[in-house]
């Protein structure tokens, strides 16, 4: 069974994270949710969630992708965690999935994982970015990196981790059920 880590700090996009979660638990992927502060994190738009974990328990595991969900201050506070960092380093050394989506690229690309990739992020970080253009494309794959643009790219967005991670036909049926184009 493919494992996904979906990272939750206090102020996070609550469409681009549950979105995520919601799609890739119907793909029978093992998603564990984890946030910053013990098992709880509340998003952006007031919404209060429990996670399955703490990101010090789930940082234990390897995972077939990590997810980032973008969302303000979410982003900056995932950015200033140093597990998020660590986690993203030893990701990104075993070559496995990373995506981030919204504001989020912006903390791959101060971790130096967007050097030479082609990503794309929700306007108006660049001064975030060392100097890296984005795309304005919803999604985006290179190589290891999976980016999505905002709240409307979630459907976009998690297909790309869906394909990542070899489950690609499995999210062209789920979708066509969903009705999502």
């Amino acid at each position: 069974m493919k494992q996904a880590l979906v990272v939750f700090a206090d102020g996070f996009e609550e469409i681009e994270a549950l979105g995520v979660v919601d799609v890739l638990r119907r793909l029978q992927v093992n998603v564990t949710t984890a946030a910053l502060n013990w098992k709880r994190a509340t998003g952006s738009h007031g919404v209060e969630i429990n996670t399955d974990a703490s990101l010090g328990e789930a940082c234990m595991g390897d995972y077939d992708v990590v997810v980032l969900p973008g969302g303000m201050p979410g982003a900056a506070n995932l950015a200033a965690d140093e597990q998020v960092k660590d986690l993203l380093a030893r990701t990104a050394e075993r070559g496995a999935a990373i995506a981030a989506i919204c504001a989020a690229p912006f903390i791959l690309a101060e971790q130096g994982l967007l050097e030479g990739k082609k990503f794309t992020m929700y306007p108006g970080f660049d001064e975030r970015l060392g100097g890296l253009q984005y795309d304005s494309v919803p999604a985006l794959t290179d190589g290891n990196i999976i980016t999505g643009k905002g709240p409307g790219a979630v459907f976009d967005f998690a297909r790309e981790i869906a394909v990542a991670i070899g489950l690609g036909a499995e999210c062209d049926e789920l979708y066509k059920a969903m009705f999502v184009k």
